[in-house]
Formats: structure tokens, C-alpha cells, sequence
């Protein structure tokens, strides 16, 4: 968006904000009640409006570790909240047929190798490629190597860098909890109306079902995907990214557990999308992300039930969605967070990481003394910079494949990605080089991954490591690889520490 857009606005004269509404609940709406009223509960009048009757998405299971920063802001005890929602710890994403349809790699959390300070791990790889030393780049990577060898347990100094798979409707009732110990007053009641001032735009209530009326001075648009706030009512257009994120359909199965659950998710290609697998300890979330132009609803809950393990316990829940963003996510005195401000799809399991960082933007920005255009500008700026950052990273995926067993994939591989998609596989595959930029989601290291998994090799590599022999080099990288077998040696398997660390009562 235009960043002076906000400014050209019509601006009710600031007054301070105290009264918060939140509309919706689920995972976004009680993930921003726990933080306001963890954080700034004494100065704020805190309500969440939600309805029973109407169900909220619910199937993003899998998350990515800067979810921990959250909980420690929370103050959340680890094994309270893993227990309460029948989680397991995830040190990655197993992707599988993605590059050829016979083939798997896994993107891993954490780091691989050791960097010079004047190059990266990989420029050392591949020289000790090209020599014919080098092992698989994956085992050079602590998190990796463990979870192949499904192994797990808390080292020093953060020495495993994890996230959890858990149960997402556990997961709001855990935090609705957390909430309301803190002051949170939860409103039952369908939302008929958002009630608008004429003269400046704003948000001036909300009318229930039961005629109710509830005010407030800043709105969080919960609602999903239906952003009755910021779409509905305040009119903000949304962007389309359905030309590079080409799937638009989900079903949704749990299963009964048939093993032992793995530290990692499992990401598996098909012919028009791909399959989810996320290991809880009371059971599995099984899913099918899928373009309907290229496969119809009955086809994709025939091969999702095909490829399921296990009793299946639910009826499959289908979804429909439009991969974009909002131009604006925040307008007047109204925050979109969560679905209501735009989806990419499932993968690489970021929807819990946008909520997160759309509330902590908001915190860090919080209009305390009267809602600011500044602040409105500066917000959809970084909220826009990250999501198209990310949007970039799945994009990734489709993009550089080698299959061509389907329309599907063909049309994958042709698409026009984005410029800023094209110069990362460019400088990549020319150079060896990747670069972060600020406030970027991605590292350099899951860049490489999910780049040399799906068959990107670079052509050259920096000269530094042209200055180790062959001694040296061989040195250097079983160094490393030794020292990652000799501490996955010595962890315990993953589900008997889930079972000694956290595990979850009998229901």
C-alpha cells in the first residue's frame, strides 16, 4: 500500500485508547486477549466476542519456533501448556516428492555447518562436493539428523532450536483461559452489525445478535475469513496472489495414532498439492491442500482418505480459501490478525507466526494516547514487506520443481514468480550467496535447504574455501558431523521423552 494513504484519511481527534474489542476467537483472538491482557491488562478494558455456534478453522497444528518467544513473553510453563494441548516438539518439515516425485529432504530448524565470517557453510560444502568429501548438507545439521533419527530433549544454551505440532482448539481453550485469569471478559453472541461513524470513518460499535451493543475505542478484526470488520464493513480491498500460490482448497482428517510421533511434520507432494501429516499424542492431523482447476472436491477427499494411516475419527472438513493479503491491515481504529488480514496456505506452517508478529507489531506500535496515521502507515508497511517475504519462500516450493507428471506442476514451473523471488534463485545458483534482510521470517539456512532440496545446485562457490586442502577440508566438515552424531547419539527417542516431559491426561 501507498504508505501516505493512511494519512489522506479523515482522522477522528485522538483520544486516548482504553476500551478493546476483539472480534472473533480462536486461535488469532485469544492468542491477542492472552497478550494485551498479559502485558497491558491494567490499563486496558479487554473484551472478545465469539459465538459457539460458529467454528472457527482451527486445522494449522505445526509451528515454528519463534512461537517460544511468545510463550516466554506469556510466562507460560512449557510442560503445562504442551500437556494441556497433547502436543509434540518438531525440529522440521519432511518434504517428500516435491522435486521429481521420488525424492525427500527435510527443512530443518536451527543451522547447518559452521560459517566463515567471510562465506557461508555452503561454500564450503560445495567445494568438499566437488571433491568428493562431503556428505549429504543435511548431516551437517543437528536438527536434522535428529529428527531423522526421531530423537529429541532440551540441550543447553538452546543448543536444539524446536517447535511444537499441537491441538489447535485446545490450544484457544488453553489460552481463553489464560485470558480470562487476567481480566479478559469473554461476550457470547453472533455479530449482526459493525456500526461505523459517519464523520470519520471509525469503528464506533458492534450489534449482537441479542441486540447487545459493544463499544470500544480499537477494534482486532478475529473474525477469519470472513474479516467482517476490515473487509465488510471498513471496505479494505484484498490482493490476490492466486497466480503464484496456485492451490485453494483444504480438507481436514484426524486419525488415530498408528506409531510412534515423529519430531517433524511431513509435507507430501501429489499430483495437484500436496499432503499434511502432523503427529499429536492423542492422535495425527492429516490434510490435502489442493487446486480445485486441477482436481475436484470428491477426487481430493478420495485420495486424502487413501493416503491416511490410521482410524479415521472425523469427517473430513473441507475449506476454501484466496491466497492474498489485505492492502491495509490496519485502517481507522480497526487491526486485522489472523485470517482476516490475508493467507498464504499451510505450508511451512506460518499462520501462528503471522498472528504472532501482527499483535507483537501491535504492542510495539500500541496507540495508547490516540491512534496515530503515522503508526497506521509505519504498521502495513512491515506487516506488507513480511507477508510478501514469506509468500516468496512458498512460492519457492511450487516454483522450482522438476516434475512434470501434471498440469499441475507444469504450470508450477512456468509461472512468472515475483522479481524478488527471481534474484534470490539467480544470486543462488549463480553464486552459492543468500542474503536476509531485515525482519525476514527465513534465514539463510532454510533458504539453502529447501533450494538444494528441490534441485537447485549453485554453480560456483566463494574462493575462500579454495584455500583448504584436502586434509584440512576433510577436517573441518567430520569435525563438524561428528560432533552432531555423537550429541543425536546420546538424546532420547522422542516419544518417550514427550511421555516423560508432557504428557497430555486421559480424555
Amino acid at each position: 500500500m501507498d504508505p501516505t494513504a493512511a494519512s489522506a484519511m479523515p482522522q477522528a481527534p485522538a483520544r486516548p485508547v482504553r476500551r478493546i474489542v476483539i472480534a472473533g476467537g480462536g486461535t488469532a483472538g485469544w492468542m491477542v486477549a492472552a497478550c494485551l491482557s498479559k502485558t497491558m491488562g491494567r490499563l486496558l478494558d479487554i473484551q472478545l466476542v465469539e459465538s459457539d455456534e460458529i467454528g472457527t478453522v482451527g486445522v494449522g497444528e505445526a509451528t515454528i519456533p519463534p512461537l517460544q518467544i511468545f510463550h516466554q513473553l506469556l510466562e507460560l510453563d512449557e510442560r503445562e501448556f504442551m500437556a494441556a494441548t497433547s502436543a509434540t516438539f518438531k525440529l522440521g518439515i519432511q518434504f517428500e516428492n516435491w522435486r521429481n516425485g521420488n525424492d525427500r529432504y527435510i527443512h530443518s530448524f536451527g543451522t547447518t555447518g559452521k560459517d566463515h565470517w567471510t562465506a557461508g557453510f555452503q561454500h564450503f560444502w560445495l567445494k568438499g562436493r566437488e571433491r568428493g568429501l562431503a556428505r549429504d548438507y543435511g548431516d551437517y545439521s543437528l536438527e536434522l539428523r535428529a529428527a531423522q533419527d526421531s530423537r529429541f530433549a532440551h540441550l543447553p544454551r538452546g543448543g536444539l532450536s524446536y517447535a511444537y505440532h499441537f491441538d489447535a482448539t485446545r490450544y484457544a481453550a488453553f489460552l481463553r483461559t489464560f485470558s480470562e485469569s487476567h481480566g479478559v471478559r469473554r461476550i457470547e453472541g453472533k455479530i449482526r452489525a459493525v456500526n461505523l461513524d459517519a464523520a470519520s470513518g471509525h469503528i464506533r460499535s458492534l450489534t449482537l445478535d441479542s441486540s447487545a451493543s459493544i463499544d470500544g475505542d480499537l477494534f482486532i478484526d478475529c473474525t477469519g475469513f470472513r474479516a467482517l470488520l476490515i473487509g465488510e464493513a471498513l471496505k479494505v480491498p484484498y490482493e490476490d496472489w492466486s497466480h503464484w500460490l496456485p492451490c485453494d482448497s483444504a480438507l481436514a482428517v484426524q486419525t488415530a495414532s498408528v506409531g510412534e510421533a515423529v519430531p517433524y511434520t511431513r509435507s507430501i507432494a501429489h499430483a495437484s498439492g500436496w499432503q499434511w501429516r502432523i503427529p499429536l499424542q492423542h492422535r495425527v492431523g492429516n490434510g490435502l491442500v489442493y487446486c480445485s482447476r486441477h482436481m475436484s472436491d470428491d477426487e481430493a477427499r478420495a485420495l486424502l482418505l487413501a493416503n491416511v494411516q490410521g482410524e479415521v475419527l472425523t469427517t473430513p472438513r473441507q475449506l476454501k480459501f484466496k491466497p492474498g493479503q489485505r492492502r491495509e491491515v490496519w485502517r481507522h481504529n480497526c487491526v486485522a490478525i489472523g485470517l482476516a488480514s490475508g493467507f498464504i496456505e499451510p505450508l511451512e506452517s506460518t499462520s501462528i507466526h503471522l498472528i504472532q508478529r501482527g499483535l507483537i507489531r501491535l504492542m510495539q506500535m500500541f496507540p495508547t494516547a490516540g491512534i496515530s496515521a503515522a503508526d497506521i502507515a509505519e504498521y502495513n508497511q512491515q506487516a506488507q514487506t513480511e507477508i510478501e517475504h514469506i509468500r516468496d519462500f512458498v512460492v519457492l516450493h511450487y516454483h522450482l520443481t522438476q516434475r512434470d507428471d501434471s498440469a499441475f506442476w507444469r504450470e508450477c514451473r512456468a509461472m512468472n514468480v515475483p522479481a524478488s523471488l527471481r534474484h534470490r534463485l539467480a544470486l543462488f545458483g549463480e553464486t552459492g550467496r543468500v542474503f536476509r534482510g531485515p525482519n525476514e521470517l527465513f534465514a539463510e539456512n532454510s533458504w539453502i535447504q529447501v533450494m538444494l532440496g528441490q534441485g537447485l545446485m549453485p554453480q560456483q562457490h566463494h574462493p575462500v574455501a579454495d584455500l583448504m586442502g584436502d586434509g584440512e577440508l576433510t577436517d573441518f566438515l567430520e569435525s563438524i558431523r561428528g560432533t552432531i552424531n555423537r550429541t543425536v547419539s546420546q538424546l532420547p527417542p522422542h516419544e518417550r521423552y514427550v511421555q516423560q516431559y508432557c504428557a497430555a491426561p486421559a480424555r
